[in-house]
């Protein structure tokens, strides 16, 4: 390993910056708690100047892609609500991916969020396995066959390549990269003293259940309204009746979006709340259920027992921040 990793931050246009600069937080934390610099980061393009980000953010690259001293490219994710959205931005990208294709084997490439996307359009990730987002999943695999996706894991780290799904991706990449070149402990100890989100994966039966996660707007707009609602005056006919649409509409679309009943559907979103808030609070279950709208604390301990196979003291214990 080189005394210290030089990794490039990519930017390009309407590229989403925000985990960046968290990834460069931890890794210059990382090279305190070991107190020499283990990582050196720097923002770099496809050429060095101004790029606009998303959200109309200007940021300067201090150099290129090509100047051919990085041994690392973090690439982030992209503003994308379809798969169409995201070939539109890859197709917008053809300089850059040719640029990446054409980098030495010895610069690894990491990638998370869509920007999995972008890597993959290279080739550098043929015969490789690699994750992506959920809902980029399909796609991905028909148009880059030669990848061997694996999108039930969130992250994936092979010898130059890495790959994590989510917006929150540059964590796990972080994170192995810190126990590998100091230590699980070191890595442990930096989450404890900064405000990041948790490394470890949701339960099953909440993954991919976040608002921003939902592919389509209707999922996005009835997730909204359940979040908002409490539970116990949720009803299918007032889900229907404020969406605007029948009750057979409405469960024919849930149906074929989420795989759902209208009821389920709306239950594991309400249980989702109840379980971020035992992960990331120390507020009792009894008023986490009261806050958000059940009939009963017992009846939310049962319905999320039912759920989880846990009930909320385990699952607290389990998933929780200790």
């Amino acid at each position: 390993m080189p005394a210290t990793l030089r990794i490039g931050l990519l930017l390009f246009p309407r590229c989403m910056p925000a985990g960046l600069f968290a990834f460069a937080d931890l890794v210059r934390a990382a090279n305190r708690r070991a107190g020499r610099m283990l990582f050196d980061t720097r923002f770099v393009a496809l050429d060095a100047g101004t790029v606009e980000c998303a959200h109309g953010i200007s940021l300067t690259a201090a150099s290129s892609t090509g100047d051919g001293d990085l041994d690392a490219i973090l690439i982030p994710g992209f503003w994308g609500e379809s798969p169409q959205q995201v070939a539109d931005a890859l197709a917008d990208n053809g300089d850059l991916i040719a640029a990446l294709s054409a980098l030495p084997k010895k610069i690894q490439l990491w990638s998370y969020c869509t920007g999995v996307c972008l890597l993959a359009a290279t080739g550098k990730l043929n015969g490789q396995p690699a994750t992506v987002t959920w809902w980029l999943a399909d796609a991905m695999i028909r148009q880059h066959a030669k990848v061997q996706w694996q999108s039930e894991r969130n992250c994936i780290v092979n010898q130059r390549t890495a790959t994590a799904s989510g917006v929150n991706g540059y964590l796990p990449i972080a994170q192995a990269l810190i126990e590998r070149y100091l230590s699980a402990e070191a890595f442990r100890d930096l989450t404890r003293l900064m405000v990041l989100p948790r490394p470890e994966q949701a339960h099953l039966a909440f993954q991919s259940l976040s608002l921003i996660e939902q592919s389509g707007r209707f999922l996005r707009k009835l997730h909204m309204l359940v979040e908002q609602l409490p539970a116990e005056a949720i009803t299918v006919q007032r889900l229907a009746q404020t969406l605007g649409m029948s009750e057979r509409t409405l469960a024919r679309k849930v149906r074929a979006e989420s795989g759902l009943a209208v009821a389920a559907y709306a239950r594991r979103i309400k249980l989702n709340q109840a379980s971020e808030r035992l992960i990331l609070t120390s507020v009792p279950a009894s008023t986490i259920s009261a806050e958000l709208g059940f009939s009963s604390d017992s009846n939310m301990r049962r319905m999320f027992k039912e759920l989880t196979a846990l009930t909320p003291a385990e699952y607290r214990q389990r998933y929780g921040r200790n």
